[in-house]
């Protein structure tokens, strides 16, 4: 039996695991035979995605944390690892958006508000550093592990509006890259990073961006529908099968890159 994609057994730590992309990526990876952690602030959402994934047959648990506190990242660590054992797999999908770091089209750049601006910044770039601090010792102890980040289209293209979020997932690239050599040259080649640039799906953050109350696209979401070669938005589901690649043992040789997934969008030009 070919085991290079094998998870099964694997634990798998998912920080911002109650949004839309979070939860259907923790319910894939839970029916492929991993044991999942969601994290998140809303303890009845994890509840629901525990039940839905549980009742589904997979084993998946919320554990309530927030990325930005290293105390509490810290005891949600030891917590895991106590009764797990171990730490296979770090997916770093927490983030968001703040209205004063973007610029409306009736805005200027004099607009940005840098305090939300700075929010943006440390919502996703520390609250990636800080669970990866965290949950890389017991994979440097076991001498196997896998960080998984989120960036974005944002962190390639200069995406009108994003002003922080744009800046944010850049630093998600460089960070990535930064910690693969790391980690490769000080805890050896069992220690893997890597990231995954999804393209445009819909969630709650972007959903008033892209569409309309009657689920039409707004303009913006018309542009994306352009400038993407498929012609649609992404599904949740078509980011579930990079990310068991680059957590499995098929991807053993794999650090330091960005997967895209976007349908073709980063490659076009107009």
């Amino acid at each position: 039996m070919n085991k290079l994609f094998n998870i099964k057994d694997y634990v798998v730590v998912i920080t911002g695991g109650t949004g839309i992309l979070g939860r259907c990526i923790a319910k894939y990876l839970a029916l492929e035979g991993a044991k999942v952690i969601i994290g998140g602030r809303k303890e009845d959402v994890g509840a629901k995605i525990v039940a839905d994934i549980t009742a589904a047959g997979g084993c998946c648990e919320f554990v309530k944390m927030d990325v930005m506190d290293r105390g509490c990242m810290q005891s949600v660590c030891d917590y895991i690892v106590g009764k797990y054992g171990r730490v296979d797999t770090l997916l770093n999908a927490a983030g968001g958006n703040m209205p004063g770091a973007t610029i409306a089209p009736d805005q200027t750049f004099f607009d940005l508000a840098p305090d939300q601006f700075q929010s943006v910044l440390s919502l996703n770039l520390t609250g990636t550093v800080i669970p990866t601090q965290i949950f890389l010792k017991p994979m440097v102890e076991q001498d196997k592990g896998s960080i998984i980040n989120f960036s974005s289209m944002s962190a390639f293209r200069p995406i009108t509006r994003v002003c922080g979020y744009s800046a944010a997932k850049s630093g998600i690239n460089s960070f990535t890259e930064w910690l693969a050599q790391e980690a490769a040259r000080k805890f050896g080649e069992g220690i893997r990073v890597n990231a995954i640039a999804p393209g445009f799906f819909i969630t709650e953050q972007n959903r008033t961006l892209l569409t309309n109350p009657d689920g039409s696209f707004t303009q913006r979401g018309k542009d994306v529908i352009r400038q993407t070669p498929f012609s649609r938005m992404g599904e949740p589901e078509e980011l579930c099968g990079t990310i068991h690649y680059l957590m499995s043992d098929a991807a053993k040789f794999v650090t330091g890159t960005v997967a895209v997934v976007d349908g073709g969008f980063n490659v076009t030009s107009m």
